[in-house]
């Protein structure tokens, strides 16, 4: 055995700092004051080839290997025996120990769990995300379809198996209940794209490692069938553009701040929460044009937008100067308050065209109209629509001259929209130039 020039006694009685040699590599080190205040550890030096001056000599290292009053001499002696087996294997003794203190610190993490993870990642994000709706359903999805499964278990563990049972559980315990990817597969997805999101957030807070099991593309996709063909895509219900024209007499016909709103809304393609937030100060009066900030516009927040231009026809003017002062909102009720999400809504499945209608449908209304039966481009329903384009295309369309072009869309869509029956066949309304 190497060393065995230090005594237990002596151990006991060295009170001098300084540095006490038993050999092989380990030392008794004393450091206080001599008297009183003294500790007592062991240390174990060694060189190594990791670890070189300048001149290439290898440099000392020196290692702790405990206290005096937890470890004995003997227990040392055995500790710096395993640090010099190291060496012999070419491997430096401290650079191990960092790795086994890295590893189980890891393991440590991994014992997190996946609830704790997600809890923190919505409290982390929650401010960046567009509504206080997002972070609900992000709650309401995981806690319903992902936590029964792997909510309590560690976040380092989760593994493709157990996402495949989130996605294959039933819907209910009817014997016969079909999976919950192939019966309700939009909501699966985005929870499926929810815990792939956790899990990129845990790895990146060194909470676990590896693939990650809830990919979509080159991992779930082998494993279960694609949305499309368990659940094709539902666009939102449209009246056909042939029976806008009677929908828009009997819309006319009544007198209420949701169907004025509603017309606004169909008269300029426009969505739901850009009407019902459409400020006085986006209005142009003079310029017969409305203006929906970038910041309002639906998109990612954070995405590169641009202000939205809305040309105004005659009729969508009117509807407009009708409209009382009564707050900032263009669309506001005796008491100031802009119009519900829901008003338009409710006005449209009630008036007898269709119960499954939406507010938005009339949007497709308006792009079928354009594609089928005017010779307007593509590109210039699109913009009406505040699709995206190309940045050449934006801004060929801001000219003046393009802007007239767009105008006589809008004016020859608030005619048909104003036209009879008689008159809708014959409203075909070729591009100008």
């Amino acid at each position: 055995m190497a060393g065995g020039k230090l005594t237990a006694l002596q151990v006991t009685r060295a009170k001098a700092p300084g540095m006490y040699g038993d050999g092989g590599g380990l030392y008794l080190q004393i450091t206080g004051d001599g008297k009183q205040k003294v500790a007592k550890s062991w240390i174990f030096r060694y060189r190594c080839k990791g670890h070189t001056s300048r001149a290439g000599k290898p440099l000392a290292r020196e290692m702790g290997l405990g206290s005096v009053d937890t470890w004995s001499l003997a227990e040392a002696r055995e500790r710096a025996r395993l640090q010099r087996q190291l060496l012999d294997d070419g491997k430096d003794p401290i650079e191990v120990r960092k790795q086994q203190q890295f590893a189980e610190a890891l393991a440590a993490a991994q014992a997190v769990a996946f609830q704790d993870c997600a809890k923190e990642y919505i409290k982390a994000h929650r401010a960046g995300w567009k509504s206080e709706k997002h972070a609900d359903q992000w709650t309401s999805t995981l806690e319903t379809w992902a936590y029964p499964i792997i909510g309590t278990l560690p976040v380092g563990g989760i593994t493709t198996d157990l996402v495949m049972k989130i996605m294959e559980q039933p819907i209910s315990d009817e014997p016969d209940a079909p999976s919950f990817w192939t019966a309700r597969t939009e909501t699966a997805n985005r929870v499926r794209g929810r815990i792939e999101t956790v899990l990129d957030w845990a790895k990146a807070r060194k909470l676990r490692d590896g693939e990650n099991p809830a990919r979509w593309k080159g991992l779930l996709d082998k494993l279960l069938p694609a949305r499309s063909k368990v659940s094709p895509v539902e666009h939102h219900k449209a009246l056909p553009y042939a029976d806008l024209p009677r929908f828009m007499a009997e819309l006319r016909s009544r007198d209420s701040l949701s169907a004025r709103a509603l017309e606004f809304t169909i008269l300029t393609a426009a969505r739901t929460s850009d009407t019902i937030g459409a400020q006085r100060r986006e209005w142009d009066r003079e310029g017969a044009a409305w203006t929906v900030p970038a910041a309002r516009l639906k998109g990612k927040k954070g995405a590169r937008k641009r202000d939205h231009f809305v040309p105004l026809s005659d009729r969508a003017l009117e509807i407009l100067e009708a409209q009382p002062e009564r707050s900032a909102h263009l669309f506001a009720n005796d008491d100031g308050e802009p119009l519900s999400n829901m008003a338009m809504l409710e006005l449209l499945q009630g008036m007898g065209f269709g119960e499954d209608l939406t507010v938005h449908g009339f949007r497709s209304s308006f792009k079928d109209w354009c594609s089928e039966q005017t010779g307007y481009p593509n590109e210039m329903s699109e913009m009406a629509l505040a699709h995206t384009v190309s940045d050449k295309v934006e801004a060929a369309y801001r000219r003046g001259d393009m802007r007239e072009k767009r105008r006589r869309m809008m004016a020859d869509w608030a005619a048909y929209c104003a036209s009879t029956p008689a008159e809708k066949a014959n409203n075909v309304r070729p591009m100008r130039a």
